[in-house]
């Protein structure tokens, strides 16, 4: 071995080593391998603010047995031959710099690669081309690390003091709540109305054309006398316009666009979205995955080129080069796109494939023909009928005529491979004046749509156009703000809501009640009510935290950094010196005016005051007072309800539980109740979560069904019981418990064949559970442990 190449993940390690060949040793660090001190040995703060934020660093735990490998391979190859090869953007560059120091390596000297594709040719340019670590991409991560640390450092113990249920507060993860919240607070606040749409579906030369009348009316009234007016009705063709259109491919996939369309298309979330990249990536099949740039080689547009030429014809072939809006792309290179175009499959799981899949049609569709398009408006006059006078309200006499839209795709181009090439509504060959005969009509009650919730692709959208993160950050913050309990993925299909409709058959209008789910937050990223209080917290004590404006400025700030613009210490200490006279202040703020709380009535059995507030875990209900000698009651919410819309009557039923719904069929009575996790039934010791079901409206029956079905559940979990020792089938396979230890069972042993002599052998064979230690607030805070707190460990 003459050289070592040092990269951040073993799979890129083995791909990259074999297009290296025998003078190279790949080796992988795993990613960072040093991070900010949670604390110091002599309990100084591990950032040094009064001496321009001098930071101590320290390796992580579980990379101490990589760096003695590391230092080994380094050792043996001699300094001069070692090369970083870490990602290309700051983070990348940050774990280059580390290495240097706890390596022994000079920064200024050691050779540093990059390359935004794992393919041959890619690797061998990047060796030829060494540079040195770029300090001040370094410096732009530390500034970002540091201010982070300091903010979760200082501000999450107020939020845990001041914020009842408080977990923690970030600067990036704290303005996406927001929009989030604020979101919220907009359909909560809107103001719903409806109209009455009239569509009709004619009939020409045997082919039906749906179309749809230009007014549409306030009032059921005003809707039906239209539709009585038609009796005698004749409709004629009274214009045609024809107009030709072009739809232009988009730009190859960022990022943030990658997240965008796989969440919309795929429904992918962020974070499943860039594990997928990063495998294809690692694997050699696409280029680098966190950029903001959406040029792509001259190599690679040669390639596109080629290839749709062969497969699809010369004239399904237009080369096109698109410029990078983000002025202060941290990682312009280039474009995410195939390492090889004509590569139609990769190997991997089915959601790594559609990825592939999806990242080739649109990198192909960018290097492809414009979709030409016809679009046909026929405009359909109401003819011997007294439609003026018939309606109240002061209609638009010009909007009463039917519109039958339609479009021809007359050539798909870019169509061809992604977006889909289907016709739409093709109107049949009209000429004014001909007649068209209606065959059916109807007047539908259509409601306003509140503004839509943020979809997790439709939040990074938001969070780029502010400025806010970058693309390594994207699917953190997702994962952040879920995992912390401040958002949530909805379930909801919708509330039903009754709808007007009334139909013209056979010269009658006929009045009927249909139902249509509205609200569904399926798919929809819904702030949970911890998310709205500490949004709330935030917006009115720390301010620049949730701040848009403020948090895209200090984006701005890391990228001058970057680019020797500014310098690290004087952006933080600009940002931390305002920012810790706020945490100085935040004692004066009164805990018990954190959040709402509301006097909802009184229970008529005790007298006692019913009130809705905020308690540890989340928003509950309050039966009793706190002044008095008795201790209150204390009850969820009910589902679907906040603390400001509860009832008194919704408030008075939350209490009734624990409810008794019934009996099982051998006897054994059914609770209904809800605990910290949730609502449930309780049958003995066995505990089923309820999901769609309310707890204090759940049926005998429905409860029967799903402790049947738990059961089933239980049984086929239990393959055999021996007293003392068990043998399960877990989430990972069957295995042997005795309740201390486990076992798991070899593959080529069948679990039911197992004796009770063998699962005791296995289970003493088996080592024994690592203890697990509890970490008090102070270590979770990065402080340092108390004199009592050590003497306790000793």
């Amino acid at each position: 071995m003459k050289n070592l190449v040092i990269v951040e993940s073993p799979a890129k390690a083995k791909t990259i080593e074999k297009y290296l060949g025998h003078d190279f040793h790949v080796l992988s660090s795993v990613g960072h391998i040093r991070s900010i001190a949670k604390k110091t040995k002599d309990g100084t703060p591990p950032i040094d603010v009064a001496h321009d934020f001098k930071t101590i660093y320290e390796i992580d735990p579980e990379k101490k047995k990589i760096i003695t490998e590391l230092k080994k391979a380094v050792k043996a190859v001699g300094a001069a031959n070692v090369w970083l090869a870490t990602d290309e953007d700051r983070e990348g560059e940050a774990i280059a710099w580390h290495l240097c120091e706890v390596l022994n390596l000079d920064p200024a000297t050691t050779k540093r690669i990059t390359f935004h594709e794992i393919t041959k040719p890619a690797i061998e340019a990047a060796i030829q081309h060494p540079r040195t670590v770029d300090m001040k991409l370094v410096e732009a991560q530390q500034a970002r690390q540091i201010l982070d640390r300091l903010v979760g450092f200082e501000l999450s113990p107020v939020v845990w003091q001041k914020v009842p249920g408080g977990k923690s507060a970030g600067r990036v993860q704290s303005p996406a709540v927001r929009l989030l919240v604020e979101r919220e607070h907009e359909i909560e606040q809107f103001a719903g109305s409806f109209q009455f749409k009239v569509t009709a579906v004619f009939v020409y030369d045997g082919q039906e054309v749906k179309a749809e009348l230009k007014q549409r009316f306030d009032t059921e009234a005003d809707a039906h006398a239209f539709l009585e007016s038609l009796n005698n009705a004749k409709y004629t063709i009274d214009d045609i316009k024809t107009s030709p259109s072009t739809r232009n491919p988009a730009a190859p996939f960022t990022t943030s666009t990658l997240q965008q369309e796989a969440n919309a298309k795929l429904g992918m979330s962020s974070r499943a979205t860039m594990a997928s990249a990063q495998k294809l990536y690692q694997e050699g099949h696409i280029t680098y995955m966190r950029t903001d740039s959406v040029n792509l080689s001259g190599q690679a547009i040669a390639a596109s080129a080629d290839y749709i030429k062969r497969l699809y014809g010369i004239e399904y072939s237009h080369v096109r080069t698109f410029k990078t809006k983000s002025a202060g792309a941290q990682e312009a290179h280039e474009a995410i796109r195939p390492t090889d175009v004509t590569r139609e499959s990769v190997s991997g799981n089915g959601y790594d494939q559609k990825l592939y899949d999806l990242i080739r049609r649109r990198t192909l569709a960018s290097q492809m023909a414009s979709a030409k398009i016809k679009n046909t408006t026929a405009t359909i006059r109401i003819e011997q009928a007294d439609t003026k006078q018939a309606i109240n309200s002061t209609a638009n006499v010009d909007n009463l005529v039917f519109e039958a839209k339609g479009h021809t795709i007359v050539f798909d181009g870019f169509l061809r491979v992604y977006g889909g090439g289907k016709d739409d509504a093709i109107l049949p060959t009209f000429t004014a004046g001909d007649l068209v005969r209606e065959y059916s009509m109807e007047a539908r009650q259509v409601f306003a749509r509140p503004p839509a919730r943020y979809t997790e692709g439709t939040l990074v959208k938001k969070l780029e156009e502010l400025g806010i993160g970058r693309p390594s950050t994207y699917a953190t913050i997702m994962n952040t703000i879920q995992t912390r309990g401040y958002a949530e993925r909805g379930e909801s299909e919708g509330e039903p809501r009754d709808i007007i409709v009334l139909q013209r058959i056979d010269g009658n209008v006929e009045r009927s009640i249909q139902t249509e789910k509205t609200g569904s937050t399926r798919g929809k990223l819904v702030p949970t009510p911890a998310g709205e209080l500490i949004s709330g917290f935030l917006t009115d004590h720390f301010k620049p935290v949730v701040d848009y404006g403020f948090t895209a400025n200090v984006e701005k700030d890391f990228d001058d950094i970057a680019s020797d613009k500014l310098t690290r210490n004087a952006m933080l200490h600009n940002f931390y010196e305002p920012f810790h006279a706020r945490i100085e202040q935040s004692g004066a703020i009164d805990r018990s005016k954190v959040g709402d709380s509301r006097d909802i009535g009184t229970d008529p059995k005790t007298g006692k005051p019913i009130i809705a507030r905020f308690g540890r875990f989340g928003p509950m209900l309050q039966l009793g007072s706190t002044d008095s000698d008795e201790k209150p009651h204390f009850a969820p919410l009910p589902r679907g309800t906040k603390i400001s819309t509860v009832t008194l009557e919704q408030a008075l039923k939350a209490f009734e539980l624990p409810r008794l719904v019934g009996t099982t069929e051998d006897g054994q009575d059914i609770n209904a109740n809800i605990g910290r996790f949730g609502p449930y039934i309780q049958v003995g010791k066995l505990y089923v979560s309820l999901k769609e079901d309310d707890p204090r409206e759940i049926t005998e029956a429905k409860a029967r069904e799903l402790y049947a079905a738990k059961l089933q559940v239980e049984a086929e979990k239990h393959i055999a019981d021996f007293g003392d020792v068990k043998v399960l089938n877990g989430r990972f396979g069957p295995y042997v418990t005795d309740g201390k230890k486990n076992a798991k069972i070899p593959k080529d042993i069948d679990p039911k064949t197992i004796t009770a002599e063998q699962a005791r052998e296995m289970i003493a064979a088996a080592p024994a559970k690592r203890a697990r230690g509890r970490r008090s607030t102070a270590q979770k805070a990065g402080k340092p442990r108390t004199s009592s707190a050590k003497a306790k460990k000793k």
